[in-house]
């Protein structure tokens, strides 16, 4: 990451208080391959922040390794205040962060209600979600409160997988591509709901290959390329940027 963009970081960060994340050189590994190659990004607390790139660029191994899910990790992340690198993944769940992983990992032998009774609590208690709250956003959850996970559509299981995480309490939420291969009023109300989270004070990762679904919701956008931060800016920026992100992710 240049100097420019570096400072433009801290500026934002001193100007919020302490960052929800930040993230300082991470190098990681899956066995004998070597994913990242110095990452640098901050994430202010009430933010939403949007990782793009292609498929292989390492946004996916980046949450995976601000969780503790990869190999060999090198760097720094820090939740809060809370160094984290060198932290198992339970303890790093225990620090009010959850992920929400592409596989979704639904209990299909549950029912609906069953899967968002069954989360731990990780986070602060006034930050987890009630199962009216839930069923307040996700009105199909309820009707669908004593399915079989089994039985769930993909729309469905999608947001069950989100659900699950507000449950828990935590406030920092590393959502990977929630939108994929879900029909347009899914998608919508997948939307609404990360504003709704906004509005409620938390902070949002989320990694896209839905750039049309992306780009209205976020406060600012890394761009990864190769393992590594290329492009950074915020959302009053997107339309001067439009012409880089072409050429970067074919949008």
């Amino acid at each position: 990451m240049n100097q420019a963009v570096s400072e433009n970081i801290d500026a934002i960060a001193a100007a919020t208080g302490t960052p929800a994340l930040t993230i300082a050189g991470l190098q990681a590994w899956y066995g004998e391959s070597h994913i990242l190659h110095g990452v640098d990004l901050k994430v202010n607390r009430g933010e939403v922040v949007t990782l793009l790139g292609r498929n292989g660029a390492g946004r996916t191994t980046t949450m995976r390794a601000i969780m503790g899910l990869t190999g060999r990790r090198t760097g720094s992340i820090r939740i809060g205040e809370r160094e984290t690198i060198d932290l198992p993944t339970h303890k790093i769940a225990h620090c009010g962060i959850g992920y929400c992983p592409e596989e979704r990992g639904i209990f299909s032998s549950l029912s609906c209600e069953e899967n968002l009774i069954l989360p731990p609590m990780v986070g602060a208690s006034k930050d987890a979600m009630s199962l009216d709250e839930i069923y307040e956003m996700f009105p199909n959850l309820k009707e669908r409160r004593m399915s079989q996970g089994t039985r769930l559509s993909g729309g469905e299981q999608q947001m069950l997988a989100v659900a699950r995480v507000l449950r828990t309490g935590a406030n920092l939420l590393l959502l990977d591509e929630i939108s994929e291969g879900l029909a347009p009023v899914i998608v919508q109300a997948l939307a609404r709901m990360i504003l709704m989270l906004k509005q409620r004070g938390y902070t949002v990762v989320m990694v896209e290959q839905n750039f049309r679904f992306a780009a209205p919701l976020a406060d600012r956008f890394y761009v990864m390329e190769h393992g590594r931060i290329v492009e950074h800016f915020g959302a009053s920026e997107l339309e001067s940027k439009m012409p880089v992100l072409h050429d970067l992710l074919g949008v």
